[in-house]
């Protein structure tokens, strides 16, 4: 988040902050008219909570939880909602792990048609 907050301080910007829920509820949840999860609840207060810390910033921040396959979600938030960049961070999955959990990041790269930011995550 400190590298977008101050790319987005540098230029009058609107952040759209993105997250997915993809488990079985959030991938289930229009379908089978499922009560939403403790996971969407937890990822709805993260997104709330980044946007609040952004905004005390003087940033203008808006939030969306979206439901379902992270990669199709993301490039279809961003065309939506007309963004100019997506800033995506990486936890540094390496070939393998990549191979064993997929890579959101390199689905949205190969689809995008608009600019993407890689950041590194911090370590915790």
């Amino acid at each position: 988040m400190p590298h977008v907050a101050r790319l987005a301080s540098l230029c009058p910007s609107e952040l759209l902050l993105i997250h997915v829920a993809d488990g079985w509820v959030a991938r289930h949840y229009d379908d089978l008219k499922l009560a939403e999860s403790d996971e969407m609840k937890a990822d709805r207060d993260y997104l709330l909570q980044q946007a609040a810390a952004l905004g005390a910033q003087g940033l203008q921040v808006r939030i969306h939880l979206a439901l379902g396959n992270p990669p199709t979600e993301i490039l279809k938030a961003a065309e939506q909602e007309q963004c100019d960049l997506i800033a995506m961070t990486t936890h540094g999955h390496r070939f393998l792990g990549d191979l064993l959990h997929g890579s959101t990041i390199t689905a949205v790269r190969h689809k995008s048609h608009i600019p993407i930011l890689l950041v590194r995550a911090a370590a915790v």
